[in-house]
């Protein structure tokens, strides 16, 4: 297993990383950690469209330094601290995935683990050898 945590996205708030990649048969399997709105210099972007922007782009860092492609991903869970704003979240989804599509789930939460945080993204990828 090999741990994933790029120089261009904040660092891990604790002992964790950003993503992992391992071997399975014919390939390997990127898991990345919720990326949230979080700037390198760990400050918030404000809003929900512009953490979840940043949490894509954060996403997508970590990705790129595994040696994977946007269109690896498999499979997004999104929790959102804000009722009702699916539709304001699939248009950045769809926007940034460039016409890709996996697997999705949204959930809705009362909170995420830092005060301010409103949407938190879990990713998987998947390519072949």
């Amino acid at each position: 297993m090999k741990t994933i945590n790029p120089d261009t996205i904040a660092k891990p708030a604790s002992n964790y990383a950003h993503g992992t990649v391992h071997d399975y048969a014919g390939g390997q399997r990127l898991i990345i950690s919720g990326q949230v709105g979080n700037r390198l210099d760990g400050t918030l972007e404000d809003g929900l469209e512009a953490q979840t922007e940043r949490a894509f782009q954060n996403v997508f860092a970590v990705v790129e330094a595994a040696g994977f492609e946007r269109r690896h991903l498999v499979r997004l869970v999104v929790y959102v601290t804000e009722p009702g704003r699916v539709a304001a979240y699939r248009e950045t989804r769809d926007r940034l995935l460039e016409g890709h599509c996996c697997a999705n789930t949204y959930i809705e939460v009362a909170g995420l683990a830092a005060p301010g945080w409103l949407v938190e993204i879990e990713a998987e990828a998947v390519k072949e050898a």
